[in-house]
């Protein structure tokens, strides 16, 4: 094999572990995502736990976090929760799901 497609391989095997880390990431997030909602909704046990995976699959509905955004402010609606708190909420906690991580 020569150098060329042995340095292909790697690239490969590079790209396909950022995009598992990516989506590990964002489950991560999603997942701290419902807890943070399901507190502000007043949920608990059973109820959370069906919540937090609504989000979760949420976020398989298109590509990006504007889908779990609508979720969320469609969620929250009822609960004087800005576009610009969730939108930083969402930030934060792909910070601390990166970090859960490293």
């Amino acid at each position: 094999m020569s150098s060329f497609d042995e340095r292909g391989k790697g690239f490969e095997k590079k790209f396909v572990h950022d995009e598992e880390l990516q989506f590990k990431i964002s489950a991560r997030k999603n997942k701290y995502l419902g807890e943070w909602a399901s507190k502000i909704l007043g949920y608990k046990d059973e109820k959370e736990k069906e919540y937090i995976q609504s989000v979760i699959k949420a976020d398989f509905a298109e590509a990006g976090d504007d889908d779990v955004f609508r979720k969320l402010k469609e969620d929250l609606k009822d609960h004087n929760i800005s576009d610009e708190q969730i939108k930083s909420t969402m930030d934060e906690l792909n910070e601390k799901a990166k970090s859960d991580f490293k």
